[in-house]
């Protein structure tokens, strides 16, 4: 059967997690804001983000972004992500590889290369190519949702989970960092239950990631200040570790992120949104002043640097407004298409 083009795409990736740009292809995303064209795509174009996403074209932790016009008259460029379920509102990874490789492949010219304006669901986002290859951005208003959370093991539904020794519940905060996510201390976790937050204990995350959503879900209604419904969701959880023997890390890391978000979808990096919220956390714990830079490294090991620019207000919440550094890197370009005759045109996903 004759094989009709679909998308390109330019591929990359940040910290080893993978970015899918769409570069042709694409129907036009009407909608006055990005918000806006993020609903118009969720409901007019999600077969093509199947497409792109999943296998046998993608798989279960791919994701992608889709270049749009700015939405607002200072603008440089919009963009929506994607991931294996849905649409996100922000993506810091996301963000570095846009302009790491998107810059040096012609994808958009900003007015100063040195602030480029990027129209995000969650807000106005501003990035900086820096003369060593990486990219810095301030990030949208990150804030601490609410006091800790504790959830009873039971209400986790995992049979046979435990955990470490002198822990009752696992003790969770929800924080904003352009998405919503419950951070987790993980020596709260036992030896087996993805305590080392290394590579071998990606399964364990996965499924104990997905448990800790749902049980905040069903005890925290997500309210962003600005009340747009659109971003009042919980994306994943976060699970943090801090220097140990059983969790080393390199030199000068202060420690290490492993996010599952969406539908049991690991970041290979630090998650430049996840790093955002903690950095509120950090922050109004007294831990992080406005101005020093904190390493926090990801499942692999690789590095994002994040710090305070500065406080603010989200609403009537304490705020800060992070900066968030790392490195991405192209990785190929790809058109892909879909035979008329092809009998899985939506996709699917096997975890």
């Amino acid at each position: 059967m004759p094989k009709t083009p679909v998308i390109t795409t330019l591929e990359a990736h940040t910290a080893g997690e993978p970015l899918r740009i769409v570069t042709g292809g694409w129907p036009d995303v009407p909608g006055e804001t990005i918000v806006a064209r993020r609903a118009y795509a969720r409901e007019h174009h999600d077969h093509l983000r199947r497409l792109l996403m999943l296998e046998p074209r993608g798989h279960a932790d791919m994701y992608g972004a889709l270049l749009t016009p700015p939405a607002s008259p200072d603008g440089d460029v919009g963009v929506l992500f994607m991931h294996n379920v849905g649409w996100s509102t922000m993506c810091g990874h996301g963000i570095i590889a846009l302009v790491a490789v998107g810059m040096r492949h012609g994808l958009f010219t900003p007015r100063d290369p040195d602030a480029i304006r990027i129209d995000t669901p969650a807000g106005r986002v501003v990035a900086r190519l820096e003369k060593n290859g990486a990219v810095s951005f301030i990030n949208v208003p990150s804030f601490v949702l609410g006091p800790e959370l504790a959830l009873p093991v039971d209400a986790l539904d995992l049979p046979g989970f435990v955990l470490a020794e002198g822990h009752d519940a696992l003790r969770c905060t929800v924080a904003f960092g352009g998405a919503f996510y419950a951070y987790v201390d993980a020596d709260q976790l036992a030896v087996g239950s993805g305590r080392g937050l290394a590579p071998a204990d990606h399964g364990a995350l996965v499924e104990l990631g997905r448990a800790i959503k749902a049980a905040v879900c069903a005890r925290v209604a997500m309210r962003h200040p600005s009340g747009d419904p659109e971003l009042e969701f919980l994306y994943g959880a976060i699970f943090t570790g801090t220097p140990g023997a059983h969790r080393p890390l390199g030199d000068g890391v202060h420690s290490r992120h492993v996010c599952v978000f969406a539908d049991g979808e690991v970041d290979r990096s630090p998650t430049g949104t996840g790093v955002s919220g903690r950095a509120a956390l950090l922050h109004a714990a007294g831990e992080l002043p406005v101005g020093e830079w904190r390493t926090i490294d990801s499942i692999l090991g690789t590095p994002f640097d994040v710090r305070v620019l500065e406080t603010t207000r989200a609403g009537d919440r304490p705020a800060v407004v992070p900066e968030v550094r790392g490195f991405a890197h192209a990785t190929g370009k790809a058109e892909f298409w879909l035979d008329a005759d092809d009998p899985l045109p939506r996709g699917f996903m096997l975890r």
